[in-house]
């Protein structure tokens, strides 16, 4: 009970952030999908990087264990270009469109129930899914630190280092 608990407070502060943060306005959806206004963008590297650091800590600390995923290509894909075209039909991601119906916005329903029907359809056809699209490109488990062979701990300050100066360079051009 207390990890459903646990789990409704992060998903109320989330959501507050998202609304605080105005990143669920259509506005700045359509400012992202347009490369206008990059607060969605500026949001998501900045809770990338708080993620980043809160899980490794927690692994290190021997608080949690990573599942790595391994890495196929084929449903990376499918799957980045079935939420694109989402996200640029509705003006809506997942998160924002919870988000926007919490503040009264009717249109988001649209996005949720897509999203419902998308997760149906989904499970449907993921024994078909399996034998096919989930063996294209198999790359296995994955992770940067790995991939150069260095501790998780030397990637980290450079990826932060890297989006404050990206995030600088945003401001600066008024982005």
């Amino acid at each position: 009970m207390s990890s459903l608990l646990y789990g409704l407070i992060t998903g109320f502060l989330f959501g507050f952030l998202l609304q605080k943060a105005r990143v669920i306005r259509y506005d700045k959806q359509l400012g992202a999908l347009r490369l206008l206004d990059m607060t969605i963008v500026k949001f998501m590297l900045t809770s990338v990087m708080v993620g980043m650091v809160g899980v490794y800590l927690l692994q290190d600390l021997g608080l949690a264990e990573l599942s790595i995923k391994s890495m196929v290509a084929g449903p990376v894909i499918i799957g980045g270009l079935l939420f694109g075209l989402g996200w640029g039909l509705l003006g809506y991601c997942p998160g924002t469109s919870a988000g926007a119906l919490g503040e009264g916005r009717v249109d988001a329903f649209w996005g949720i129930l897509g999203m419902v029907t998308g997760a149906a359809l989904f499970a449907e056809a993921y024994p078909w899914l399996l034998r096919t699209v989930y063996t294209w490109g198999d790359l296995g488990k994955l992770t940067v630190p790995q991939v150069l062979g260095v501790n998780h701990w030397l990637v980290i300050p450079v990826f932060i280092i890297g989006v404050v100066f990206l995030l600088r360079w945003l401001e600066k051009r008024g982005l």
